[in-house]
């Protein structure tokens, strides 16, 4: 009985996910000393089995003044990743962010706990 062999070419699509995670653990809201994806602003995201990324972030609010420029510095990391073939981010604003969608360690640094 044969095992089925694996695409040695297709990329670890868990693996590039772990990655994309560590990459928005290093990007930073500037006005709030926590990185986005502790602050809770990654919503979603999404590795396909050619290694094409999709994440849904969104902001503070609408009106935060980087909001013409974390999206785009996003996905400028994004595609740096070695393996992945295209990235894209999506900007949304549904479900509002809350603080209650911030982690326990960002709580933590901030003082909230």
């Amino acid at each position: 009985m044969n095992e089925p062999t694996q695409d040695k070419s297709a990329p670890d699509t868990d693996a590039l996910r772990q990655r994309i995670i560590e990459l928005m653990q290093s990007v930073y809201d500037p006005e709030i000393p926590v990185n986005i994806y502790e602050l809770g602003m990654v919503y979603d995201i999404q590795v396909d089995a050619e290694g094409n990324a999709t994440v849904s972030m969104t902001l503070t609010s609408p009106a935060c003044p980087v909001a013409g420029s974390l999206p785009g510095e996003v996905e400028w990391r994004l595609g740096t990743l070695e393996g992945l073939k295209s990235a894209k981010v999506n900007l949304v604003w549904e479900p509002p962010w809350t603080p209650e969608k911030m982690s326990e360690a960002a709580k933590l640094q901030l003082g909230m706990m």
